[in-house]
């Protein structure tokens, strides 16, 4: 087992709070391997790099020797967290949690150890649960303590409907933790309350009370709000290896070293080794380039990692075209077809909006050659090669 000062400080990092640290020494130095819970809905089946922070705090426990509890919350699920929500959320169907659970497993073992992993269900014991150990549950908590959660006490003051069964969400994820008489548990900051709501039901049955663990909710690619499909600023663990380092390579140098601390599986004296190397004058875009194909290797392979890191110098170092580039066979008709529609049939850009946004910006290209014509047609049996910005790119034929 690593020292317990060793341990501590990978634990840390990166780590938000850690309520009790006391407590977590004290287990850590029984030497026995302690029982690290994390519970995830399956709500949203399609991880990002936000995601994975959490995750990457579970595996630092698992290469520490920890016993890792990877709890998938199909009874809980079918209830929908309440946390961060101004309205009740539509519960998830049994075929819903079941589709989305068979889904989680099999992206999170990308960086989990399977065979160091145990995977429980909480259905296995909520569904034993009559309604009089029901009630017993619910008399553990208070009405005025539930409405100490920011989400619930906003919803109560703003006159929004709170249903009954969403009092029942916190109380059951904390009883997850007296079923699974878990050691740790970790969650991000939005989920403190809950996490709380563990240690409080482990005592009022008579259990040790868990340490928990909050991690950071991690910004998107814009340095500015946090990770999110919705928002469009998300990596996908499941993007392509050129999107990936792509998309790496376009954040800021000082988010980069946030990257660096909450995703990359380096220790600690490798990532202080890096900051020495910036601080004596060398270039973050080195840096930012071993981190990105690490991130990559991750997903995919470790050819993946070099190859996109080659293609990533061979585009933007030496100014090459990438030799990869997407055939896209577009019908104009004998009038032809506008370049903002165009670039959206395409898949360049989302909207003719955006691709008139990108025309001004100078951000298009046709052939190497920037194009600042928003009222260009494109004539029916030509074929070009079409750029937006840094990284799309498409061998597009007109017929």
């Amino acid at each position: 087992m690593v020292p317990v000062q060793q341990a501590l400080a990978e634990i840390r990092r990166g780590a938000e709070e850690i309520l009790v640290e006391s407590e977590l020494i004290e287990k850590l130095e029984t030497g026995r391997p302690l029982r690290i819970k994390a519970g995830f809905d399956p709500t949203a089946p399609d991880l990002h790099l936000g995601h994975t922070v959490l995750l990457n705090k579970l595996k630092q426990f698992q290469d520490l020797g920890h016993e890792i509890l990877f709890l998938i919350g199909d009874f809980t699920g079918m209830i929908g967290d309440p946390t961060g929500k101004n309205v009740t959320r539509k519960p998830l169907t049994t075929e819903q949690v079941q589709e989305n659970a068979k889904s989680y497993q099999e992206q999170v073992f990308k960086i989990l150890d399977p065979d160091k992993t145990t995977v429980v269900f909480n259905s296995h014991w909520m569904n034993k649960m009559s309604s009089a150990d029901m009630i017993r549950l619910a008399s553990k908590h208070t009405v005025a303590r539930m409405l100490e959660r920011d989400d619930f006490d906003k919803r109560y003051k703003g006159g929004q409907p709170i249903a009954i069964h969403e009092f029942l969400y916190p109380l059951i994820q904390g009883y997850d933790s007296v079923e699974l008489e878990a050691d740790v548990e970790l969650g991000g900051t939005d989920q403190k309350f809950n996490l709380l709501m563990g240690r409080e039901l482990q005592k009022a049955y008579g259990k040790p009370q868990q340490t928990i663990l909050t991690m950071p909710i991690l910004e998107g690619l814009d340095g500015v709000q946090k990770m999110s499909k919705s928002l469009g600023n998300y990596i996908g663990i499941n993007d392509s290896p050129k999107d990936i380092f792509g998309k790496l390579m376009s954040i800021s140098d000082d988010l980069m070293w946030r990257y660096i601390d909450l995703l990359s599986f380096k220790n600690l004296a490798e990532i202080q080794a890096w900051k020495d190397e910036v601080a004596g004058g060398l270039n973050p875009i080195n840096i930012k380039k071993d981190f990105a194909e690490e991130i990559v290797a991750r997903f995919h392979s470790e050819h993946d990692g070099q190859q996109a890191r080659q293609g990533f110098e061979n585009q933007f170092k030496k100014g090459q075209i990438p030799d990869d580039i997407e055939e896209v066979k577009l019908t104009v008709g004998d009038a032809g077809l506008g370049i903002a529609n165009i670039l959206k049939d395409a898949g360049l850009t989302a909207s003719t909006s955006e691709a008139y946004r990108m025309i001004k910006q100078g951000a298009v290209k046709i052939d190497s050659i920037k194009i600042e014509d928003r009222n260009l047609v494109i004539s029916k049996g030509e074929k070009h090669i079409y750029q937006v910005g840094k990284r799309k790119f498409a061998r597009i034929t007109t017929n």
